[in-house]
């Protein structure tokens, strides 16, 4: 039988496997075991669904983003390819046609 991690927030031992989660029966605590091996990783970006974000992979704009110093915005549906996560408070640098380099936030992206 596979040992299971205790929980993240309450460190108890006592956590059990409920369909695709993890649950913690001391403080009610749901998570998955996506995102515990996310977390071992250290480094993850989210987009704003949830969706784990890598380098290279594709991701499409939510809204209109303002570029600052232009008139011009990016549309709501741009799709941007072959992304770089960084650490910082813009967390992706990638390289938009039109625009060029450029750096956005994962919360204003979902995952292609």
């Amino acid at each position: 039988m596979s040992e299971l991690p205790s929980c993240p927030v309450c460190h108890s031992p006592y956590t059990y496997a409920q369909e695709s989660l993890l649950v913690c029966p001391e403080c009610g605590h749901e998570w998955s075991l996506a995102e515990e091996a996310a977390d071992d990783q250290g480094f993850v970006v989210k987009d704003s669904n949830g969706n784990i974000l890598q380098d290279g992979d594709t991701v499409v704009t939510i809204k209109n983003l303002p570029v600052k110093g232009t008139s011009q915005s990016i549309k709501a549906g741009t799709k941007v390819k072959n992304i770089r996560l960084v650490n910082s408070n813009h967390n992706i640098d990638c390289k938009i046609e039109g625009f060029g380099a450029m750096a956005l936030k994962s919360e204003f992206v979902k995952k292609a």
